[in-house]
């Protein structure tokens, strides 16, 4: 681990290799797991505001499950997050001709009908930031539903910290990049 400002960041994010392959998953982070993507208190509020923006995009059992539960609720874990279709998929998922589950937020976005892509939790991953009192700690979360996106990132040579460049520069700022980028030099 080492120290960048007021994170304390993984050594795993610059060894370790990740691109994502959904024709392999088929999204199923987005899918998986016991509840929905993790959210900041200022991103409850965003997801509120742009609800009636992102609504035509999402499916009609998505829509039915927020306008039930909210734009946000709270979790098993006390923390906030995206609401639940029936405890499974997260309320933003679509799913394309393939079955493909994508952001509807996200695709909401790429219309230019919103200014903000998506949570910072869901553009991190497969990054999670746990926030302390003092730090947050920057971690690489190994799941087995993305073992295919380890064996891509492994081919094609690309390390987790590159694969969420934009995420991390959007979370941190280009500054805290830039020294992510030396440190990843010094130790690679």
């Amino acid at each position: 681990m080492f120290q960048i400002g007021k994170t304390i960041v993984s050594d795993d994010i610059l060894e370790k290799e990740f691109v994502c392959n959904l024709s392999a998953c088929k999204g199923a982070c987005c899918v998986e797991g016991a509840g929905g993507a993790p959210l900041c208190e200022e991103e409850t509020r965003i997801l509120e505001g742009i609800y009636p923006e992102v609504r035509p995009f999402l499916r009609d059992e998505g829509i039915r499950a927020i306008e039930a539960q909210g734009t946000s609720v709270i979790g098993l874990d006390k923390g906030l997050e995206t609401p639940l279709v029936e405890d499974q998929e997260c309320a933003y998922v679509v799913f394309d001709e393939k079955g493909t589950a994508k952001c509807g937020i996200e695709q909401a976005y790429d219309q230019g009908s919103i200014d903000w892509r998506k949570p910072i939790s869901c553009h991190l991953y497969p990054i999670r930031v746990k926030e302390y009192s003092q730090f947050s700690a920057v971690n690489y979360h190994k799941w087995q539903i993305c073992d295919d996106a380890c064996s891509l990132g492994k081919e094609l040579q690309v390390p987790v910290y590159r694969f969420v460049k934009e995420a991390l520069i959007r979370k941190y700022g280009e500054d805290w990049y830039a020294e992510l980028e030396r440190v990843a030099e010094q130790t690679t």
